[in-house]
Parts: C-alpha cells; structure tokens; sequence
C-alpha cells in the first residue's frame, strides 16, 4: 500500500507501509551498536510481506528468514521475553500434538526448546537447548531455515526498486555458510552463519541437525550470525558464553552512569526501568561519544531533531548523552549549500543513513539536513548542557557551531527577512514538512487546505528565542558581551512578532503555522505546547493554551493529541494528525512546569502513565492512536509504531523533572526543586546518584496532600540543594 494525496494523487514516497500490523505479530527487538533485529515471538524471522523480521546492519537487512522446525513441524510457545536490561530475548518452545492419523508421532509437550540470543560487535549469537522430558528417547530432526535478502530498510519500508544487486551463497565448511550481496553501489556485503557441532546437513538454505535423545538428556546447538566478515571462531561454545558477559558488563557500565528512580509504585518502577534499559540500548558508541538512535525498526540510525530532544529529556540523569549529540552534531554541521542533501552553512543534520539506496542516491538521506528545527534546538541543547553541568571548556569548544547555528537562522532561515525561521525543500525528494510532524499532510489552514511554502512553524519560533537567549548567556561567559546584548535584543524582537502573528483569540492558543502567503494556519495543535518550553509565550496566554490543550478537544485521557478533534483533518489513527506521541506531552510537561501550571503536567503523567501501564514490558511507543480513553480498556495502538523510541523512552525522565520542578544552577554546583509535586499514583519517589560538578545526593521525595517533602538519604561534596515553594 502506499498513501496518496487526495490533491493531486502522487505518492507519498517516504509512507511506511502498514500491510501488516506490528501488534498482530507482537515483534521482539534487540540493539547493539549498528546491529539490530526484529524477530517474532518464537524466536523467528519470518519472511512475510509487511513484516519488519530481520536482522539489519547499517540499513541493510543481512538475514530476512531464521525459521526454526522440530520434525519438519513449528514448535508450540510457551513463553516469549525481552530481559529487563535488553541484552538476552529468552523464548522456550515444545513439540505440539500430533495431528489426526499421527498414531505414532511424538506426542506434544514431551521436548522443551530453550533458544537464548544477543547481538554483540556485529554479530548475533544464540543458544538452542532441547530438552527430553519424556521417559523414553527420541530420534529428533531440528532444522534451522535461512534466507538473506539484503534488501535496503527504505524497501522493507514500502520502496519499489526497479534494479537489485546479485545475490550469491558460499559453504565454506561443513560448520560454516557464507550468503554474499554484490550491491550496486558495489560494496559487497556478508552474512555468515557458524553452527556448533557442525549440522548433520547443511546447504544453501537449511541446516539440519538429527540426533536421538535419551530421557531426561539435554543437547546443545550454538549459531553465530556475523554482519560482513567477522575472524573464524573455533571455541563458538565458549564464546557465547564470554561475549554475552562482556556485553552485559557494556549495558551496566553505559547505564550505571544514570541517576536512578525508584518509587513506592511497582509498576511506575517497571515503566522507568524499561525506559533506562531502553534509552541505553539505543545509544551508540561514536567518535564522537553516545549518541541516541531514534527507533526500531525504521530509525535505528543517527537522527538530529530525535537525538537532541533525547539529550534534553535524560540531560538531568546523564548529561553525557548531550555531550555526545552535541559533538557528533558540530562535527556534521553543514558548511556548504547542497540542494540535493537539503543542507547550507550552519544546518544541523536531519539524518544519515549508510544503505545502498542512500549511498546511490535513491534516497536522499545519506546525510540529509531537512530539518527547520534541528539547528536552534542545536543552541538549546548546548545551553541547557552547560547549565547541567558547568562544562565551559565543550562550550568554548562548540561556539563557532553555535554561532554559525544562529548564522543560519538568520540568514538561510529567515530567507525572506521577516523575522520568521522557515522551510522549504530545495531537493523535490525531499521531505514536504521539515519540522518534527513531517507527514505531508501535517500542516494545513482551517479548511483542511494544505499549507504551501516557505512555512513558519509555531513551535519553531520558540526554539529560536529559546537559542538566542542561551546563545546570549553563554556569550557572557566567553566574554562576548556585545554579541549577548545583541541576541537578547534580537529574541525580545522576536517574541514581539511572535505574539502578533501567532496568536489566535478565538481558538484561545497560537495557531500552528504562517505559510508562504503570511497566512496563520488556524488549527489548534499541540505545537503551540512547544511554544511554553522555550518561553515565548506571555505568562497569561500560556495558561489559555494549557486551558485549551488539556480539554476534551485535544486530550484524550491517555495524552494530548497531535491536533484538536475540531481540526478539519482530525484522525485519530494517523501519524500526526490526531495521534497521541509522549515525546509531544513531554515536550508540552515541560513548558508546562516552566510557567508551574503544574496540575496540568500531572494530569499529562497520569495519562501516559496508565497508558504504558497497558503497553507490553511498560514501554511507551513511537507513538499510539487519539481514541478518546475509556473506562478498563487499553490505548489503541498505532499499526507500525517503532518500539522502542528513543524520546518516547525518554519521555519519563522529562515527566519526572517537570513535576519536580528540577534545575541546576549556580555554575551546576545546585539542585533545584521548585514548586515540587507528585502525581497521586507515587507516595515516594527516590533518586539516587544525582550528581552534579561538586558531588552526588541521594534524595527521598513524599507525598503530602499538595506538598512535597524532601529528604537527603545520602550526599558527597557540598553542593546546596534548594527547595523553592
């Protein structure tokens, strides 16, 4: 299926198809640094139109079919589980009945399956343990079917191509198969997988182990899946065992240096567990340092906009992560116009991807800049990061990216000189909307007509005040005084205009956008939430817009929707028009504190939180549908969301801070409370290992009618904490 405009009936190239929903097939997911795999929940990659099942490496889906068979028949589930920490999935199967005229099959539940799997370096490892329960032995036939693709993400995504690459099969030994890919982009890509012991038969596509066990025995088959050419492993036994500790050690030392959140609630424990275990699976070890990739399975990859916000939501529990975006993002910066990569000096990357498609062109997202937000939220990320942490030495280090960020706001942003940060695509296979709702049909005017260019986002007007006064305080500290009088100046001009143009009195909010005519595009949506964040908005007119954002027209009970049931193109089960995202309400929790219109944030934590609690592990989604809530019955899930999402898992740790009130001043050597509350599902909330730059606390917070009490369990070092009423 691909979507099409009901304008003018051209195909929406950059649609995900939804042939198959996610939900039916309830995927198992698992992340190692550019290696990720989606399998179902036996344990399998089922070669299925619309399925996402696979292992991929760098945008390349390296194995499409790992299908497991006891006597040539599928095995019955018995239980199918991600561990907390996301390193191992853990599935155990057994032989099903027989069929009818079977009189002498084995009959079911005699032979238990055990199949234990992780990624690590590039390579996916598992454990099969078949065990004899009965009490007699069996003559068993295991069969392990397989298939490589190398079909590109952007295919497996909907993507026609009319030329493929050639695809060739190798057996190297009796152990050992070798499936190769002769790419048009003649990169030559490998998929090589290792048995031990050495299958009874192995070929081009199957490998099949028989072996008769006695009761109550126990035999033991490894497999080693490895993405291009990996050292042979003569001890793979042995390496299972070693790699998966070593693995293990890398996810406890990358999340140890996270605060921790703990609290009297079990399962608001279980949603901020999965939601660390999470966030540290999707970061990815670069040059550069930890950088969050956006989602699995569609964007498992360096995004700009995702990785930022990201940062900012786990800014206060690891700033390292920040650190990290904002090196590998100054290192990417534009420098030069490119219309087909969409990009001009100054830019923040929008996307990179390493697939045959992008390499060749086919997509132009091999680095690709379309993104109109990228580049403040670029400044803001680097002024929160020092306020954070003090780190005045990566901020002397990132300001000429961060002068030439507002360069290109006011230049190349501000194309026309009316004072406005807009877009419009150079390259036509671009993306129509660059902002964070990107859908081509996301921004529109009251009767349902879609925006033309160039477009002057809401929210984005924000971001660039939020930069100019961050870029300001940050100039003060590298003695730029003149140019800090100057952005200040220049943010205040902005916020002027942007209260003029912006506002709309009858919809008691701003309206979502200016389109190239200077036309508001009157649609209440919850861009204008983003509006608070960044602190443009005029203290009485931010409290219309969380008015209008929390009322029955836009909040669901679950969150609030991308866009009013009163907008022309309202539909609760689209991408963006209607759906409900947590990153969304985080973002809008935040500027929602920031003016301490606090029951209005709890009332966004309470609705995502009972909303994960329905979600499978307590992992909020990409994103889920707007159906109003309704007594005993689960949020409505949208058919291809990614899960997990870097911001969506993020997105707890931003609801935490925006009840709290949490900040850190005073050259990061403070913790600050203000106006702290609790929503009334949690009695205790602790945190342990906040640090800051001249130690740690350990802090208990207590529920109290509308009062919080807090309570140092532990500290190192001095640093003030404030409780500010």
């Amino acid at each position: 299926m691909t979507e099409t405009t009901p304008e003018n009936g051209e195909a929406s190239r950059f649609y995900i198809e939804s042939a198959a929903t996610f939900q039916e097939r309830r995927p198992r997911a698992l992340k190692r640094g550019h290696t990720f795999a989606v399998f179902d929940p036996r344990g399998d990659i089922v070669a299925v139109r619309g399925s996402p099942d696979g292992i991929y490496h760098r945008d390349t889906r390296y194995l499409s079919r790992l299908e497991l068979r006891l006597n040539d028949a599928p095995l019955l589930l018995l239980s199918s589980n991600v561990q907390e920490d996301n390193a191992v999935l853990t599935v155990d199967l057994t032989n099903p009945d027989p069929g009818e005229g079977q009189r002498h099959a084995l009959r079911g539940e005699r032979i238990h399956v055990n199949r234990r799997r992780y990624l690590s370096s590039n390579c996916c490892y598992e454990r099969l343990l078949v065990h004899n329960f009965d009490v007699v032995p069996h003559q068993l036939s295991l069969r392990v079917d397989f298939a490589a693709d190398f079909v590109d993400l952007f295919e497996v995504r909907g993507q026609k191509r009319a030329r493929r690459g050639r695809v060739s099969i190798e057996q190297r030994s009796a152990a050992s198969v070798a499936l190769h890919h002769f790419g048009l982009d003649r990169v030559e890509r490998i998929t090589t997988l290792t048995f031990d012991p050495p299958p009874f038969r192995l070929d081009q596509n199957h490998a099949r182990f028989d072996q008769t066990i006695a009761p109550g025995e126990a035999t033991r088959i490894i497999l080693q899946i490895a993405c291009d050419e990996q050292p042979a492993d003569r001890e793979l036994a042995r390496r299972f065992y070693s790699t998966l500790r070593s693995a293990r050690r890398a996810i406890r030392t990358a999340s140890g240096r996270a605060a921790a959140i703990d609290s009297s609630n079990s399962l608001f424990n279980e949603m901020a567990r999965r939601s660390v275990a999470d966030l540290y699976m999707l970061v990815t070890d670069t040059p550069h340092g930890p950088y969050p990739f956006a989602g699995i399975p569609w964007f498992s990859t360096v995004f700009g906009r995702d990785g930022i916000i990201t940062a900012l939501f786990a800014l206060w529990i690891d700033p390292s992560i920040a650190k990290g975006v904002l090196n590998f993002l100054a290192a990417n910066q534009a420098t030069e116009v490119d219309p087909q990569s969409d990009a001009e000096p100054g830019k923040i990357l929008h996307e990179m991807r390493d697939g045959e498609m992008a390499r060749l062109g086919e997509v132009p997202f091999a680095r690709y800049y379309g993104s109109v937000d990228a580049t403040p939220l670029f400044v803001m990320l680097a002024g929160e990061y020092f306020a954070r942490t003090g780190d005045i030495d990566t901020v002397r280090r990132l300001w000429p990216n961060i002068e030439g960020a507002l360069h290109w706001c006011d230049v190349y942003g501000d194309a026309d000189g009316d004072g406005f940060v807009e877009y419009n695509r150079q390259n036509t296979n671009g993306l129509v909307n660059q902002g964070w709702k990107d859908s081509y049909d996301s921004i529109f005017h009251a009767d349902g007509r879609l925006a033309e260019g160039p477009i002057a986002l809401c929210e984005v007007q924000g971001y660039v005040y939020a930069a100019k006064h961050h870029a300001a305080n940050l100039a003060i500290l590298l003695g730029h005084s003149e140019t800090a009088r100057r952005l200040r100046q220049e943010a205040e001009r902005l916020r002027q205009k942007f209260e003029a143009a912006f506002w709309c009195e009858e919809l008691s909010t701003y309206g979502l956008a200016l389109d190239g005519a200077k036309n508001l595009c009157r649609v209440v949506s919850s861009n204008a939430g983003h509006a608070l964040l960044s602190g443009i908005a005029e203290p009485e007119r931010a409290r219309c817009v969380a008015d209008t954002l929390l009322g029955l027209s836009c909040f669901s009970g679950w969150g609030i929707r991308t866009v009013a049931l009163s907008a022309p193109r309202y539909n609760p089960m689209s991408y963006h028009n209607g759906s409900v995202w947590p990153h969304d309400n985080a973002m809008i929790a935040l500027g929602l504190a920031r003016y301490d219109l606090k029951p209005a944030v709890l009332k966004i934590f309470r609705g995502l939180f009972e909303a994960a609690s329905y979600m499978e592990l307590r992992r909020l989604p990409e994103l889920f549908c707007g159906f109003q809530w309704r007594k005993l019955t689960a949020p409505i899930l949208y058919p291809v969301a990614c899960s997990p999402q870097a911001w969506a898992a993020a997105t707890v740790f931003a609801l935490v801070q925006g009840s709290l009130g949490l900040s850190f001043g005073h050259s990061a050597d403070e913790i600050r409370f203000h106006h702290p509350v609790l929503p009334r599902f949690i009695n205790e909330l602790h945190l342990r290992g906040l640090r800051v730059k001249g130690g740690f606390a350990d802090l208990v917070l207590r529920r109290h009618d509308r009062d919080v009490a807090l309570n140092i369990t532990h500290r190192e070092g001095t640093s003030p904490i404030v409780v500010i009423r």
